[in-house]
């Protein structure tokens, strides 16, 4: 897994930030004023900070956004960066500001001047989120990561209030690893090893090969995955920290590993991020590492589904009719659209086996949900307001950008099938909203269910403020926290 950088928590020592051969971050007021605690600083860089805090260039900077000087006088920095920030940020502009020092310090050890901010341990969390670095697959001279220092007023508070952020992060970032990864590296094989491998930090993980899946009855996941040499798996990642013999909470992921589209093949253009069609799965293996990084006193199921979408001559065709393991059966007319046949089986496995006190399954799974929100937004569809309202208010708190669109019985009339219990498609108009529709047929009405479509946040052609471009890790940190506020006590 990419390593997270290393970040330490100490006591402001202004003779060792003099002496610091590195970059050196620190924190400036939006009124440009000189702190106290940067007085000395200012000395020995013979008002450098001062003209600063007075130019227009200070003046025009966001909160949270900073500048930079090279090599200042005074001091044995490389780089001197002062990041607009005030004394009590809110939690977004702090983990922002982290995120502007994480694009600073590069491969240079690094000191953070946070001193008495109450927000020490967001910007930490912004440094560590955004100084992410896929790079595997890159031949030559690897440069490792610098270190990180905050100096705080109360550096053990800060590393207290850091310790779960940090572990959170480090689902992130195995959620980011994953959504990454090129198809012929993580096959569905692959995939089940690296989550079985996470019995080392306490998850319970079993594997169901495709003798098994068959046996449970679910043929519209096994007909997904008929044209491809990967064998179709399910893995099921159990957290039992909550109180014994209490109902879990099940998260549910959608992971095609490689999405062609199958017979009903995809344009070639943009072909290549559909190894990021298992995004849904990357999200509920990152939120189950973070939960057990952590000791979540919780009790959770996370379930994956895992296929490769592939055309061939054993391949599922348009017209072909599946029965799902609750019994109903399913006319594909579009191949392309195996998503929402995939957690069609793995929700009803989740209900039969687990009895959950609620689901969530994610899935990158409609392009419609990329036109109706962009990539700001991931669709909420849910049949219980009390749930969505949780997800939502989880999601604000973390700032990953969600919105809730509407469902109903008359979007049903649109994946009527002539010749099966229902389509696997409703066409173009109310795209993803007929999917959550489908999707909705697998949920038992007692059971409160959100299901999140990750299409347009799960992959990113640029940088967003807390993860350079490429893999997001969006919803790791909203999951967690809606555990953390409904599912654990205190």
């Amino acid at each position: 897994m990419t390593p997270l950088i290393n970040i330490d928590f100490v006591s402001t020592d202004l003779a060792s930030v003099a002496a610091h051969q590195g970059k050196l971050s620190v924190l400036m007021e939006p009124g440009g004023a000189v702190p106290q605690s940067l007085k000395r600083l200012n000395t020995l860089t013979k008002g450098a900070l001062k003209r600063l805090g007075e130019s227009k260039v200070f003046e025009k900077l966001e909160p949270g956004q900073a500048h930079q000087l090279l090599f200042p006088a005074g001091i044995a920095a490389d780089a001197l960066q002062v990041v607009k920030l005030a004394r009590r940020p809110d939690q977004a502009t702090a983990r922002k500001a982290g995120a502007a020092m994480a694009a600073f310090q590069g491969d240079s050890d690094l000191i953070v001047l946070a001193d008495s901010n109450p927000r020490a341990a967001d910007i930490a969390y912004g440094l560590l989120l955004r100084g992410y670095n896929f790079d595997a697959h890159k031949t030559g001279d690897k440069e490792a990561p610098g270190s990180v220092r905050i100096m705080a007023s109360k550096p053990d508070a800060a590393l207290e209030a850091f310790a779960p952020m940090q572990a959170v992060a480090e689902g992130v970032f195995f959620t980011r690893d994953l959504v990454n990864e090129p198809a012929n590296i993580l096959t569905t094989e692959e995939f089940a090893r690296r989550l079985s491998e996470m019995q080392a930090i306490g998850l319970k993980v079993t594997v169901l090969d495709e003798p098994a899946l068959a046996k449970l009855g679910m043929g519209a996941l096994l007909g997904v995955g008929m044209g491809s040499a990967s064998p179709s798996k399910v893995v099921v990642m159990e957290w039992q920290g909550g109180s014994k013999g209490a109902a879990p909470f099940a998260l549910i992921g959608k992971g095609v590993v490689f999405d062609t589209g199958g017979i009903s093949l995809k344009p070639a253009l943009g072909m290549e991020e559909m190894t990021m069609d298992m995004g849904g799965a990357g999200v509920v293996s990152g939120v189950m590492r973070a939960l057990a990084r952590r000791k979540a006193k919780a009790n959770v199921v996370g379930i994956v589904g895992l296929v490769e979408n592939m055309p061939d001559g054993k391949a599922q065709r348009p017209g072909d009719v599946v029965t799902s393991m609750k019994g109903d059966t399913i006319e594909v007319i579009n191949t392309d659209a195996e998503g929402r046949l995939v957690l069609a089986d793995i929700l009803w496995y989740a209900q039969e086996k687990f009895k959950p006190a609620g689901m969530i399954n994610l899935a990158t799974l409609t392009g419609a949900m990329v036109i109706a929100l962009g990539h700001e937004n991931a669709g909420v569809f849910s049949n219980d307001d009390a749930l969505a309202d949780a997800f939502l208010k989880s999601a604000r708190f973390e700032d990953e950008g969600a919105w809730r669109l509407p469902m109903g019985k008359a979007y049903d009339k649109l994946i009527k099938s002539r010749i099966a219990d229902m389509k696997n498609v409703g066409g173009r108009p109310a795209g993803a909203i007929t999917a959550a529709q489908f999707l909705k047929r697998f949920v038992k009405d007692e059971v409160p269910w959100i299901h999140l479509d990750i299409a347009g946040v799960a992959l990113l052609s640029e940088d967003s403020d807390l993860a350079p471009k490429g893999a997001t890790g969006w919803g790791v940190r909203a999951l967690d926290r809606l555990i953390r506020n409904r599912h654990e006590p205190g």
